[in-house]
C-alpha cells in the first residue's frame, strides 16, 4: 500500500510566484519518472504542499525527501523566473516592442511587458539563455534594465521631459528668428534641432516597431513629420514632434505617479529590526531575519515581519496591509504582518516568515503581476490598433495618389494626408485602459483589496448576484452564547453554573459559555467527578450538588417543565443548538447557542443591493433551519443549505444561467471548487491565509465583509472611467479624420487636439488614485 510525504512546496521550489506555474508540473513529471506514484499540490495550514504518494519497499522517507529536493534543485537551476523592471519605455507599443523581440529568443519561456507597471515577467531556460542575454536584449532595443532597489536619478527620470523641453525651446527660436527676418538658414537649423531632439525617442521606437514587422502610432508620428519637411513646412512638423514627445514626457509622469502609489507599499516595512539572540539585543536588516527569531517591537514602531506575539499587549494600526479603520488589540498567540504599527505597548514577535515571504512583500509582487495581465478591454484595443494603424497608412497612401489624378494639387493632397496622419493615431486608446487599471489597483491595495488584474477588475464590475458561503464569511465561524432561559429567576447562578462545568471541556459550545461567563464578570469553584458523555454532554458535581448539562437526548426519558419545553421550541425554529441544565434532578433553565452574523452584514448587503448587484445568496453544508435564520437576521434574498463541496459548484452553475455574472465569497479553503466555477473568486481574510492570496481573483484583506462594496464600486468606477476614456479617444479620431481630410484643420490643431485627448485620458485614470467610496 503506498504512503504519502508532503513537503512544503515552497521548499522544493522556492523561486516559483505560486502552485499554479508550469515547473510543479515539470516536477511532477520528473519524480514520477524516478518512481514516484503519484505527485500533486494540496492545501493545508494555510501552505501549499507537494504531496507524494511512494512505494515504501521501494524509498524510504528520507529517499523521497532526498529525491524531491534534488528534483527541485534541478527544475530551479534550469527554469528561471524573473519580475524585472524596464526603464525608458515611453509608450504602450514599446512594451509590445519588447515582447516580440524576446519572445522570438530560443529559450525564452514566457514574456509579458506591461507598460503601465514598467515591469517584465519572464521565465526562461537557463540551459539555453541566460539573464544576462535577455537584459542585453532589451538594451539593444534602446530601454535599460535598472538593479532592484537602486533609486533612479532625477535626470534619468525627467529625460523626456528635459529633451523636450529643448526641442520646445529650438522650435521657439527658430519660429522667433523667422519672424524676426534672420536667414532662413538659422531658423531652419534650428528647426532642424526640434526635428532631432522631439523625435528622438519617436524614431528609436519607430524603427524597433519596423523591425518587429509591426505598424505603431510612432510610425504615423515619423512618417507625418516627415511629409511636413519635404512640403517645406517645417514649422508645423516640428510642433508635430515637440508636441508629441511633451505629450508623451507628461504621459510618463502621470503613470509614474500611479506607479508609485504601489511602490509606496513596498516602501511601508522598516529596513532593519532589533532581535535577541543568545541573550543580546542586536539590530539586524529584515532581509537577514530567521524564523524563530524574537523580534522586538517598541511603541509606534512599524513591525518588521509576519510573526505571532509572543509576550506583550498593544493595539496595532493593519490599516497599511488589511486597510481596517481601527487598531485591533494583539495578545500573546496573535498573528501580526510586517508594515502594521505597533501602538502604546511593547511586544515580543516569533517571526514565521521570511522577509520575502510576508504577506506585504506577497501583495507587492501580486499587484505588480496583476498590472502586467491585460484587461479584455485592453486586449480589444490592442487588437484594434494592429489593424486600424496599417489601414491609416494603407488609407493615406491613396489619398496621397488618387486626388492628383482629378486634377487635385498634389502638394494640398500630400498635406492633408500628413494631417490625417496625425489625426488618426490612437494615442489616446492605447492608454486609456492600462492607465485606468493601475490606478484602479493601486486604490484598491491601499484600501485593503488585492485585485489580480485587469480581467478580474473588469469582470468585478459586471456581476449582478453575488454567492457567499455561511460560515467564517457571512458568520463569526464559532458559536457564540445567544439567549439565557432561567426559571428561577437568578441568570447569573444558572450561567455561572453552565461555565464551571463546561470550564472542563475543550468543545468549542463550551468554551462559548465560558467566554460569555467571564466576560460578565463571573467566577467559580472548582468542579469535581466530571465525566463526558460523547454527543450529548455532561456531568459533575458543583459545590457539592450534581449538574447534568447537555442535549435533549441526555435527558431522555425525563419529564421535561414545559415553560422549558417552550423555549427549547423557540430557540429550535431559529436555528439555535440547544443545552439544558439540572442541578440535584431539577431543571435550572436552558442556554441557545448559535454561530451568530458578522457586525455590519446587513448594511454591507443592502450597500450591494444599492449598487445594482440584484440577488445575494447563501451556500451552505448547514441545515434549512440554521441557514434561513442566519438568512432572515441578515436580509440575504436566497438560501441554498445541506450543500457539499461539489452541489455549491452545481449551484454556481445554476446561477451564472439565471443571472450572468455570479461572484462567490469564501475563505479561499473550501470554497476553492465553488469560486473557480464563478465569473469571480473573492476570498476573506487574506492577509491571513496564503490559500486565500492564491487560490481567489480578488482578496479582502481583512477578515472584514465591509471591503466588498468598496470593491465593487471602485470596480464599477473604473468600468466607467474606461469607457469614458474610449469615447473621448476614439471620438477625437472620429471628429478629427474628417476635419483634416475635408482641410478644415492642418497638422498643427491636430496635433493640439490629438496630444490634448492622451492627457486628457491619462488624468481622468489618475481620478481613481483618490477614489472615495
Amino acid at each position: 500500500m503506498a504512503e504519502k510525504l508532503k513537503l512544503d512546496l515552497s521548499l522544493v521550489l522556492p523561486a516559483i510566484p505560486d502552485e499554479r506555474d508550469a515547473c510543479v508540473e515539470r516536477l511532477a513529471e520528473l519524480l514520477q519518472a524516478e518512481g514516484m506514484e503519484q505527485v500533486h499540490v494540496i492545501s493545508e495550514d494555510n501552505n501549499a504542499r507537494l504531496c507524494l504518494h511512494y512505494d515504501p519497499e521501494r524509498f524510504s522517507v528520507s529517499r523521497v525527501r532526498e529525491l524531491a529536493q534534488a528534483a527541485g534543485a534541478r527544475i530551479g537551476n534550469q527554469f528561471h523566473h524573473e519580475n524585472l523592471h524596464i526603464d525608458g519605455m515611453d509608450c504602450a507599443t514599446c512594451a509590445t516592442v519588447i515582447e516580440h523581440a524576446l519572445q522570438r529568443m530560443d529559450g525564452v519561456l514566457e514574456a509579458s511587458v506591461s507598460y503601465a507597471a514598467e515591469r517584465l515577467r519572464l521565465e526562461f531556460d537557463a540551459e539555453k539563455i541566460d539573464r544576462a542575454a535577455v537584459t542585453g536584449r532589451i538594451q539593444a532595443l534602446g530601454y535599460s534594465v535598472p538593479e532592484e532597489g537602486r533609486a533612479t536619478g532625477w535626470v534619468a527620470e525627467h529625460r523626456e521631459l528635459m529633451v523636450s523641453g529643448i526641442a520646445g525651446l529650438l522650435l521657439l527660436t527658430g519660429w522667433l528668428s523667422g519672424l524676426a527676418g534672420a536667414p532662413r538658414g538659422l531658423s531652419l537649423g534650428l528647426l532642424m534641432g526640434t526635428y532631432v531632439t522631439g523625435g528622438f525617442y519617436t524614431l528609436r521606437d519607430a524603427w524597433q516597431s519596423l523591425r518587429s514587422r509591426r505598424f505603431d502610432i510612432d510610425i504615423l508620428m515619423v512618417v507625418a513629420a516627415a511629409g511636413a519637411a519635404a512640403l517645406g513646412a517645417w514649422e508645423e512638423g516640428a510642433l508635430l514632434l515637440f508636441l508629441f514627445s511633451l505629450g508623451h514626457a507628461l504621459e510618463h509622469m502621470a503613470m509614474d505617479r500611479a506607479r508609485k502609489a504601489i511602490e509606496a507599499l513596498a516602501e511601508l516595512a522598516p529596513k532593519t529590526a532589533f532581535v535577541q539572540r543568545n541573550g543580546v539585543e542586536i539590530e539586524v536588516p529584515v532581509e537577514e531575519l530567521l524564523r524563530g527569531d524574537k523580534v522586538i517591537v517598541k511603541p509606534g514602531q512599524r513591525l518588521p515581519a509576519d510573526g505571532q506575539v509572543v509576550s506583550g499587549n498593544s493595539a496595532v494600526d493593519q490599516s497599511p496591509v488589511t486597510g481596517e479603520s481601527m487598531p485591533v488589540d494583539k495578545e500573546p498567540g496573535d498573528k501580526v504582518y510586517a508594515a502594521t504599527i505597533n501602538g502604546e505597548g511593547a511586544l515580543i514577535i516569533e517571526v514565521t516568515r521570511l522577509a520575502r515571504e510576508s504577506t506585504l512583500s506577497r501583495m507587492v509582487e501580486m499587484v505588480a503581476e496583476a498590472q502586467a495581465q491585460k484587461s479584455p478591454t485592453q486586449r480589444f484595443t490592442d487588437r484594434f490598433e494592429r489593424i486600424f494603424v496599417p489601414a491609416v497608412l494603407v488609407g493615406v497612401g491613396l489619398l496621397i495618389v488618387l486626388p492628383p489624378l482629378f486634377d487635385f494639387p498634389f502638394a494640398e493632397s500630400f498635406y492633408r494626408a500628413m494631417a490625417v496622419l496625425v489625426a488618426a493615431s490612437p494615442c489616446a486608446l492605447a492608454i486609456a485602459t492600462p492607465s485606468a487599471v493601475l490606478s484602479a489597483i493601486a486604490r484598491a491595495a491601499r484600501g485593503g483589496v488585492l485585485i489580480k488584474g485587469g480581467a478580474h477588475l473588469e469582470s468585478l464590475g459586471t456581476v449582478s448576484a453575488i454567492a457567499f458561503d455561511k460560515t467564517g464569511t457571512l458568520t463569526l465561524g464559532k458559536p457564540q452564547l445567544t439567549d439565557v432561559f432561567d426559571i428561577m429567576g437568578n441568570e447569573a447562578r444558572l450561567l455561572t453554573v453552565a461555565a464551571a462545568v463546561e470550564s472542563r471541556s475543550a468543545h468549542p459550545l463550551a468554551q462559548a459559555v465560558v467566554a460569555e461567563a467571564t466576560a460578565r464578570g463571573l467566577s467559580w469553584s472548582q468542579v469535581d467527578e466530571v465525566e463526558s458523555i460523547m454527543g450529548k454532554g455532561m456531568r459533575a458535581k458543583f459545590d457539592g450538588q450534581k449538574v447534568v448539562i447537555g442535549n435533549a437526548r441526555l435527558f431522555d426519558g425525563e419529564p421535561i417543565p414545559d415553560v422549558i419545553q417552550q423555549q427549547m421550541l423557540r430557540l429550535q425554529t431559529e436555528g439555535k443548538t440547544l443545552m439544558l441544565i439540572q442541578m440535584e434532578g431539577q431543571f435550572l433553565g436552558i442556554l441557545g447557542l448559535a454561530d451568530t452574523p458578522r457586525a455590519g452584514t446587513r448594511e454591507v448587503l443592502e450597500h450591494l443591493h444599492r449598487l445594482g448587484i440584484r440577488k445575494t445568496i447563501m451556500l451552505t453544508g448547514d441545515n434549512e433551519v440554521v441557514a434561513n435564520a442566519i438568512a432572515r437576521a441578515v436580509g440575504l434574498d436566497e438560501v441554498k443549505a445541506g450543500l457539499l463541496p461539489e452541489d455549491k459548484v452545481k449551484v454556481m452553475e445554476e446561477l451564472a444561467q439565471r443571472y450572468g455574472q455570479v461572484a462567490m465569497v469564501g475563505d479561499g479553503v473550501n470554497d476553492a471548487p465553488a469560486m473557480a466555477r464563478a465569473t469571480i473568486g473573492i476570498a476573506m481574510g487574506g492577509a491571513g491565509t496564503d490559500v486565500a492570496l492564491e487560490t481567489a481573483d480578488v482578496a479582502l484583506m481583512a477578515d472584514d465583509l465591509s471591503k466588498l462594496p468598496f470593491a465593487v464600486a471602485l470596480s464599477r468606477a473604473s468600468r466607467d472611467v474606461i469607457r469614458q476614456n474610449l469615447w473621448v479617444s476614439l471620438g477625437v479620431v472620429a471628429l478629427l479624420i474628417p476635419a483634416t481630410l475635408l482641410g478644415w484643420a492642418g497638422i498643427g490643431v491636430a496635433v493640439l487636439i490629438h496630444e490634448g485627448s492622451t492627457l486628457v485620458v491619462v488624468i481622468n485614470a489618475l481620478r481613481l488614485l483618490a477614489y472615495k467610496p
